[in-house]
């Protein structure tokens, strides 16, 4: 069973910033070349990168620049490729932070070919 319930993910294209906010996990929306749409105030804080510094940079190259690897980004790329992408993953974020564990959704919205990265924190 998957942090991310059904429903919030059929949720996601509509979610304005207040709703993305208001969740107890990472929301990140990015275009099918990784520059951030959407950063919730979750994710800012997780990692302490302001989300106004966060929006409009690519997410995989600079602002976390530990996803830049076959794991993470390389499961983004594909799932862009493929115009399908639901993978779930363990994870350690390394940048900005001290390691952190946390999982890793990365998330195609079919109808609306948008992109997500979902994190949610996990124990140690």
């Amino acid at each position: 069973m998957s942090f991310i319930p059904d429903h919030v993910l059929d949720q996601l294209p509509n979610m304005n910033r207040n709703a993305a906010d208001a969740q107890q996990f990472g929301i990140v929306q990015v275009d099918d070349a990784g520059q951030i749409k959407l950063y919730n105030k979750w994710e800012s804080d997780l990692v302490g990168v302001p989300v106004n510094s966060a929006e409009g940079r690519n997410f995989f190259t600079q602002v976390a620049p530990c996803t830049n690897n076959r794991l993470v980004f390389g499961k983004f790329k594909d799932g862009v490729a493929a115009d399908h992408m639901d993978h779930e993953f363990n994870y350690t974020f390394t940048y900005k932070t001290k390691p952190t564990n946390v999982i890793i959704r990365l998330f195609r919205h079919k109808a609306t070919r948008t992109n997500w990265v979902l994190v949610g924190q996990r124990a140690a």
